[in-house]
């Protein structure tokens, strides 16, 4: 459990169209008389399979509370949106905490002060199986790095940003670009040398 949030069971997340109806009922007293009755139904019917959501989705527990109470912050501000004849209340509330999902992990990477090369890394270096890669300094900040990454070859920035942000395989890569798999591994372990080199200079 966390803060009061137990997990639900994997079975607990199909809702029953008796409860969409009731959830609905729910959703039109918050928007029309901001019933806080309701939205205390609303909240613990969904805030323990938002939790189970975000912990699979997030692999962190205070992100998952952050995603837990940032959702249904927006059910409540956002209520009157809610449409029972396009969807049901899960859909529209899992709908708004999925958006809210990319929104934490795109401030995640714009934390650049709070991020260390070490964090950042450890994903690209695993990808690009060679025994003499070297690893990129622990105490170098992602602000320094975004600095130096402006400075790599444009076709070594464009493998490395779909690797770390878009989170795409090499072999997906390579698909995409259409070309073979050993230059975007080659690319790759390129751009890591280079920055690798490029921190020793700005040192």
């Amino acid at each position: 459990m966390l803060v009061g949030i137990p997990l639900e069971h994997e079975n607990s997340a199909i809702e029953p169209k008796e409860c969409a109806v009731e959830m609905s009922h729910y959703l039109v007293q918050v928007a029309e008389t901001r019933c806080k009755a309701s939205f205390a139904r609303i909240f613990g019917y969904f805030a323990p399979r938002l939790r189970s959501y975000a912990l699979k989705q997030l692999g962190n527990e205070a992100l998952a509370m952050e995603l837990v109470q940032d959702t249904m912050s927006n059910v409540w501000q956002k209520a009157h949106l809610f449409n029972s004849e396009k969807g049901s209340p899960s859909t529209w509330i899992f709908t708004i905490a999925r958006n809210i999902r990319f929104d934490m992990l795109r401030k995640v990477q714009n934390r650049k002060e709070d991020i260390c090369a070490d964090d950042l890394w450890p994903v690209l270096c695993e990808q690009t199986p060679d025994q003499n890669e070297t690893s990129l300094d622990e105490q170098v900040t992602l602000e320094q790095i975004g600095h130096l990454f402006d400075e790599l070859p444009e076709k070594q920035k464009v493998v490395i940003e779909a690797i770390y942000i878009d989170g795409k395989s090499q072999q997906e890569i390579a698909d995409e670009l259409a070309i073979p798999l050993g230059t975007v591994k080659s690319r790759t372990r390129l751009a890591l040398q280079r920055l690798k080199g490029m921190l020793s200079e700005y040192d």
